[in-house]
């Protein structure tokens, strides 16, 4: 299996680099600036940790223990894995 490796981390002006969350707050996204991303699940800080690409309005995960996800953002909101996931946890109306 072939991984691509993101050879230039995202800006940190990047619109996406930031926290991401579900509207009932129990998943949180932070997409860091250096490539890397770390999401916790309820009380559960650092659930998962790994690396991200975005590319155009597509975003790529790859997880430390292996998995791989994605996900687009569309209209300023992230599509990722059945979840909907708003900028700082604010729902757009």
């Amino acid at each position: 299996m072939t991984m691509i490796r993101n050879t230039t981390p995202p800006d940190q002006a990047h619109p996406y680099v930031g926290m991401w969350i579900t509207a009932d707050g129990r998943i949180r996204h932070n997409l860091l600036p250096n490539g890397r991303y770390d999401e916790a699940r309820g009380r559960r800080e650092s659930a998962y940790q790994g690396r991200y690409e975005v590319r155009g309005n597509h975003i790529d995960y790859w997880d430390d223990t292996g998995f791989t996800a994605d996900g687009d953002f569309i209209d300023g909101v992230l599509h990722h894995a059945g979840m909907i996931l708003y900028r700082d946890g604010k729902k757009l109306d």
